[in-house]
């Protein structure tokens, strides 16, 4: 056994030698094989979860020095594309196109969802408004109807945006009454302070937040949505939270994916690996949002412990 770990070791040696050989200093850098650091890329619509996340990881090993850029949809891409990083938490998959452009580069990914997420809508706790349909949403976004409100968002070049950007059936949100600020928490302290604003946010954003923006949250409301528009669809409103998506009653969703083109072991797959087991997946159960995968919950019942009738 020892002789044929030894045959394996050296085996793998020799092939990150052969691959590094073909490699540019920064490429040998962001997939060094037994690395404690690494550059990774998040949406930072989702920074909650991937905050908690690598929280708990540092923990499990405090070696781990992974690097994180937080940065808008658009952006990440980019540097995904530009081989700045090799790892890319992001709320789609990639097109053809960038594929093709980084199989050029033969670097094979692995795709992993581990989360929904759900988008909310959020008014001032002042605010009549308590429910809304998507008929309406996409109405409001092409500026047919709520001009008398404010509606706000976060970065413009955010994944959020192009979410609503293809609900809408729009290639731009230019109307005179909804505004992108520079992040959700931004949006989330808007509204808080303007009775006559609508907010859409990440859902991840209004569960146990920071203090920073903790008051503000308290101000504001979830608003109930219905989907009027795919057929047999529930004729109710619903607010976000796992059940509802886990039953995919909630119409405002999104999958969250791990894009991995690391092409081999190293600090990016150990991160990746770690947010799809038990562990890393209860993290987003407690987030509030769904994880791909439900830990099971394991009940041990005590037959000594029993009522007397």
């Amino acid at each position: 056994m020892k002789n044929n770990l030894k045959t394996l070791g050296f085996g793998l040696s020799i092939l990150v030698a052969l691959q590094s050989c073909k490699e540019s200093p920064q490429q040998a850098k962001l997939n060094q094989f037994t690395s404690n650091t690494a550059r990774m890329v998040v949406d930072e619509s989702f920074r909650p979860i991937v905050d908690e996340e690598l929280y708990i990881f540092k923990t499990v090993d405090n070696h781990a020095n992974p690097s994180i850029i937080y940065a808008p949809e658009n952006t990440a891409v980019n540097l995904l594309l530009d081989d700045s990083v090799r790892v890319a938490l992001l709320s789609r998959d990639l097109d053809s196109s960038e594929y093709k452009e980084l199989k050029t580069r033969n670097l094979k990914p692995i795709i992993d969802q581990f989360a929904i997420d759900a988008i909310a809508i959020i008014v001032n706790q002042a605010s009549n408004d308590t429910t809304i349909t998507l008929s309406e949403i996409k109405k409001m976004l092409n500026g047919d109807t709520k001009k008398d409100k404010n509606i706000v968002f976060d970065n413009p070049n955010s994944g959020l945006v192009r979410y609503l950007k293809q609900l809408s059936g729009s290639k731009d949100l230019k109307q005179k009454n909804i505004y992108s600020l520079k992040s959700n928490k931004e949006v989330i302290k808007y509204v808080s302070e303007h009775p006559e604003a609508i907010g859409i946010t990440g859902f991840t954003w209004l569960n146990d937040p920071d203090k920073d923006y903790a008051d503000a949250v308290q101000k504001v409301k979830i608003v109930g949505v219905m989907d009027d528009i795919t057929k047999n669809a529930p004729k109710e409103y619903f607010t976000p939270s796992q059940n509802t998506l886990a039953l995919k009653q909630y119409p405002l969703t999104r999958n969250l994916y791990i894009l991995n083109f690391t092409g081999r072991l190293g600090l990016g797959n150990e991160f990746a690996a770690f947010m799809m087991t038990d562990r890393g997946q209860r993290i987003i159960l407690k987030s509030g949002i769904l994880p791909d995968s439900i830990p099971e919950r394991n009940v041990h019942i005590n037959n000594k412990m029993r009522t007397k009738l």
